[in-house]
């Protein structure tokens, strides 16, 4: 048998394993790429500002005309059912059970049923009123097909709504099954049932007709501060004050234009669901210490059916892993009243997932139109103050207002400055949105993603709005799966060092010495575009830094253990802190994007250091060329300062395009 010399031996084995190992690493690339390719197709399946439906959802009427129906023509056993306006949701969404109120119908989510029908397979539990179901069993029909779906695919987690006496329903299944990966929102749950007083308010009405105490009920559960406050709400936000004045009284008189459908309804009805109602409540607090779901907890401060907020405070200690949503200005059935938008709240707690981790990078969602309107309503101010001026380059060199210069298709890292607590943030990520109907991912320090277990939720928080617009904490195998999948990526090299500058550091870089992200950019043929902006000197004055807590007595050692387990780069001696400033009459935010630079011609720099470096390099000059030329260009604008702004927008309307100077 002929044998190879030492020699040629050794040199085939180095072969050989040189090209498994190639074979391995191509492999494992295309897998990730792929990976990627899915994975976005299942978190951008819908676009940018979809439309979830909180803008035109039926007023009550549609729920009582669709009650009455089911109370009169409705037999059967308790059942399942998919809402027909739910729609089709997108590829591989969980699975969503939604498990009702006492009443048992399973429409009490209708509001919602285009918001989560979007993003979930979204089913409905239903009771005929007819129905005498004991509790237990309706515990094993909703547990049949947990198990049931855990099996088909037991890697994907299972959400069960449950509203009221739902919430009790979905507490029992969660401590029944401990190993199944399940997420609770629970809307106001009846475990506190026995601590409330519509049991002493029912039982002194007893001498009534059990339609009377249905009727009481149901007034005691109308939220009319509520309504007054969103017709208020719909004016302020350029609604015809007689179209919201029609839907407040619409509204409040729904209920009684239907009250017919209280003689239809069986006699012994309520004291058969005040017994189940007990039974329920008095079943899942036995239980709560088997619970090991994730639990959002929705609260209604304003609840005079049920001691929730109390309630929720309890419910908090007894549960390991629950986060609570607090609602000031509603009542009892939070599903029926406008304002509360289930599904944003969702986003926001990072419970919206695929599989048994949350991924912040694959389990994404854009942002929909309804979220939108929230950050303009809650940044009107800011905007307002600071009207922010946009400009980008066109491939040809010739900069032009708008974002037309910036290419449309990823994947492209953004790189640019920080001003001052990051305060261009919002308004960047708003025009991409508004102008080009794309979502920037940004990257931001840890610090930025709290885990926050109590939360009031009248209006979002910047926090809520960095889960909403994808924003990722700063890792660099974040970026690359960002990239890989084909985002546009906003980068600030500079991180909180330049968020938290010091005085007199207004529109300096603080850059590091690596160039990772330019290796990262070139692994996917990205496409580089340098930006730049200005305007923080015109809006706020720092008054105590970083500098002023360090060099005070025992200052740098109350600054080291604040921050220590904070920092991010271990290259700036620059604790995070966050300083104090005061407002100052505003003047304008100016915005640059250079010239895109792609990558795919640039495929030495992924192992030639120099040419990284010198890329590198040229970004971060270009971004500096553009802040010092908006410096100049800015005191060109006649409209910096904000009187001549108001009184153009005055003349020709707030929604109009305020020029500024000629690029």
């Amino acid at each position: 048998m002929a044998t190879l010399s030492p020699p040629l031996h050794t040199q085939a084995i180095a072969l050989w394993r040189s090209q498994q190992q190639w074979h391995r690493s191509l492999e494992r690339t295309t897998c990730q790429l792929k990976h990627a390719v899915r994975l976005q197709a299942r978190y951008r399946g819908l676009e940018p500002l979809y439309d979830d439906g909180y803008q035109t959802v039926k007023n009550l009427d549609y729920y009582h005309e669709s009650l009455g129906e089911l109370v009169e023509h409705d037999s059967g056993p308790p059942r399942w059912f998919c809402p027909v306006d739910a729609g089709s949701p997108i590829e591989d969404a969980p699975l969503m059970l939604y498990l009702p109120g006492v009443d048992g119908m399973g429409m009490g989510l209708f509001m919602h049923h285009k918001a989560l029908g979007r993003i979930f397979e979204l089913r409905c539990m239903h009771v005929p009123f007819h129905d005498r179901t004991p509790f237990e069993d309706l515990v094993t029909m909703v547990e049949d097909v947990v198990i049931k779906e855990n099996a088909t695919s037991p890697n994907k987690p299972i959400y069960l709504l449950g509203n009221s006496f739902g919430g009790c329903l979905a507490l029992a299944v969660a401590a029944r099954n401990p190993h199944i990966d399940l997420i609770l929102v629970l809307v106001n749950p009846a475990t506190s049932y026995e601590n409330s007083g519509i049991q002493q308010l029912l039982s002194f009405f007893s001498l009534f007709s059990d339609q009377a105490c249905m009727a009481i009920t149901a007034l005691l559960n109308y939220n009319i501060d509520n309504e007054a406050h969103m017709a208020v709400s719909s004016m302020i936000n350029g609604k015809h004050p007689l179209a919201a004045l029609s839907r407040l009284t619409n509204n409040m008189s729904s209920f009684l234009k239907h009250s017919n459908i209280l003689d239809k309804i069986p006699e012994d009805t309520l004291k058969w669901k005040m017994k189940l109602i007990k039974q329920a409540a008095s079943y899942a607090n036995y239980r709560l210490q088997s619970v090991q779901a994730e639990v959002l907890l929705l609260a209604s401060c304003g609840d005079k059916l049920l001691p929730s907020k109390a309630e929720a405070d309890r419910l908090q200690k007894l549960l390991p892993k629950c986060t609570i949503y607090f609602f000031d200005k509603h009542g009892h059935s939070l599903l029926l009243e406008y304002g509360v938008h289930v599904s944003s709240i969702i986003k926001c707690t990072d419970l919206y997932r695929h599989s048994r981790r949350y991924h912040r990078v694959f389990d994404y969602i854009p942002p929909s139109a309804t979220e939108l309107k929230e950050v303009d309503k809650a940044t009107r101010d800011l905007r307002f103050r600071t009207c922010p001026a946009m400009y980008s380059t066109l491939e040809d060199g010739t900069v032009v207002r708008g974002l037309a210069g910036v290419p449309q298709d990823g994947p492209v890292l953004l790189v640019g400055n920080h001003m001052l607590l990051g305060i261009e943030l919002i308004s960047l990520a708003a025009e991409f949105l508004r102008l080009k109907g794309v979502v920037v991912r940004g990257i931001a320090h840890p610090l930025l993603f709290p885990d926050k277990k109590r939360a009031w939720s009248e209006g979002h928080d910047f926090f809520d709005f960095l889960n909403l617009w994808g924003g990722v904490p700063m890792m660099y195998k974040s970026i690359y799966e960002l990239l890989a999948a084909g985002e546009f990526v906003l980068l600030y090299p500079g991180g909180h060092r330049e968020a938290l500058h010091c005085k007199g550091e207004e529109h300096r870089l603080f850059w590091p010495s690596q160039a990772e992200f330019v290796r990262l950019a070139a692994q996917f043929n990205a496409t580089i575009v340098p930006f730049g902006v200005v305007g923080e000197d015109d809006l706020l004055e720092l008054l105590c830094t970083f500098e002023d807590i360090r060099n005070a007595p025992f200052g740098k050692e109350m600054m080291e253990a604040y921050s220590e387990h904070l920092k991010l780069r271990e290259d700036v001696d620059h604790e995070v802190f966050f300083p104090g400033l005061y407002m100052k009459i505003p003047g304008r935010f100016y915005y640059q994007f250079g010239k895109p630079i792609p990558t795919k011609d640039k495929q030495s720099i992924l192992t030639d250091k120099q040419a990284a470096n010198d890329l590198y390099m040229h970004v971060k000059s270009e971004v500096e060329r553009i802040i010092s030329n908006l410096l100049e260009k800015r005191v060109e604008d006649k409209y910096r300062s904000l009187i001549p702004r108001m009184l153009y927008q005055a003349a020709r309307g707030p929604t109009c395009e305020v020029p500024a100077f000629d690029p």
